[in-house]
């Protein structure tokens, strides 16, 4: 967990560069020839100024996090703390995505110069993700912000993967997990994606349709969950992930190097789509994507309101439930059993898994390495389905049990 997902952030980079985009091939050589002599010769190289770059941006955003207006509160936490978080992100990324682009229009900013110093940034990606996971797993002992919510296993390497502190933060209100889950990464997406469109058209002369829908596909991605920002506090990650190297490193590395392979790809391999081929990616993508936020609106709705909603023109029906936090307290909340939740107790992860491989699909299926998203999406979402349901399991004890009978299915009906 600690070596292989790095490793395979770097043999991506190696299959696009060296071997045509196949993975296959790029594990071929680094099995005939050593692993050490495969990394020598093929892996990128360190660049300084790359370096110094990459901890302006961290910097740059770090300061729209903190000055730019927003807050919300998210959900009470184990340890009974009720925290509130900058949730400015919108802003953050339309302020970033402006600057960016009105230095490329002045000439003062090369817009493929991302994909251009790809190599060096994988390498800067994965020294900051190792460094903010040391620091967190240090800070939990030494210094933590809220230490009724801290988790200790009893084994070191255990609690340095998955967190021990559930939200450290840099006094009463700057979150390093909202900031580090949201901001270098996920706004890096879009520059990420950018950076590729205008290499495609540096290297081919021009931009195919395919890159065009990556760029819109994961655009809409992207701002829908800056719009919603306020909502995501009250997902798994935020509300019960702790922040260790799985959340650290994965938000600083992973996600800017694995969710943009479809561009990355693209760039160096060019696919023109069919018009039918358009219009049914496009439905597919935009059908999940009305899944994805209806169901979670429907879940955001039924919450705000302790299920006094309507849901598809009815009253929305709900399940009421007590659990304890750890300070022995007594709360009350409601399941719902309504719209997408009554079909399944994870519809939201349908429709995230439908955008996933419309996104993947839009490369076409001469190589596995485009797809690797589409393949951790569908893995980790069926691993989140029972994360979850051991949790509430645990919070509700027979009454999810109860729950479980009421609403059969985890995602898809019929079948699972």
């Amino acid at each position: 967990m600690i070596t292989v997902p790095p490793s395979l952030t770097v043999l991506g980079w190696i299959a696009f560069e060296y071997f045509g985009g196949s993975l296959l091939n790029a594990l071929g050589e680094m099995h005939k020839v050593g692993f050490l002599y495969f990394l020598k010769y093929y892996g990128p190289a360190p660049n300084g100024i790359v370096a110094v770059a990459y901890v302006g941006w961290v910097l740059f955003q770090a300061l729209l996090y903190t000055v730019l207006p927003g807050m919300s509160t998210g959900q009470l936490t184990a340890g009974g703390e009720l925290l509130h978080y900058n949730t400015n992100g919108l802003s953050a990324w339309a302020i970033t995505v402006s600057v960016f682009t009105l230095l490329w229009l002045a000439g003062a900013v090369d817009p493929s110069i991302i994909a251009r110093y790809w190599g060096s940034l994988i390498i800067v990606f994965n020294s900051y993700g190792y460094i903010l996971s040391v620091i967190a797993y240090v800070k939990a002992y030494h210094a933590p912000s809220h230490s009724r919510d801290r988790t200790f296993s009893g084994s070191a390497l255990y609690d340095f993967l998955m967190g021990i502190e559930f939200n450290p933060r840099f006094g009463q209100g700057w979150d390093w997990k909202l900031f580090h889950n949201g901001r270098p990464g996920i706004i890096g997406w879009s520059l990420i994606n950018i950076s590729y469109g205008a290499l495609q058209y540096q290297i081919h002369g021009y931009i195919t349709n395919s890159m065009v829908l990556i760029n819109l596909f994961q655009a809409v991605y992207v701002v829908d969950f800056f719009v919603n920002e306020s909502w995501y506090l009250r997902t798994i990650d935020i509300c019960h992930d702790h922040f260790g190297f799985y959340l650290a490193w994965g938000s600083a590395t992973w996600l800017p190097t694995m969710y943009t392979l479809q561009a990355q790809y693209l760039s160096r391999h060019p696919v023109h789509l069919s018009p039918l081929a358009v219009a049914s990616l496009v439905a597919v993508d935009f059908g999940g994507y009305i899944i994805f936020r209806s169901a979670n609106a429907q879940k955001d709705s039924s919450r705000l309101s302790n299920g006094n909603c309507n849901i598809w023109g009815r009253k929305a029906k709900v399940m009421r439930c007590t659990f304890r936090t750890a300070d022995g307290k007594e709360h009350t909340t409601s399941l719902l059993l309504s719209g997408w939740w009554g079909i399944a107790r994870h519809s939201n992860y349908v429709g995230d898994l439908l955008q996933a491989y419309a996104m993947c699909a839009l490369c076409g299926t001469k190589h596995l390495l485009p797809w690797t998203y589409a393949i951790f999406m569908t893995w980790i979402l069926w691993h989140r389905c029972y994360r979850d349901e051991k949790r509430c399991s645990i919070k509700y004890g027979a009454q999810w049990k109860e729950y479980c009978s009421l609403v059969r299915w985890r995602m898809l009906p019929g079948v699972w």
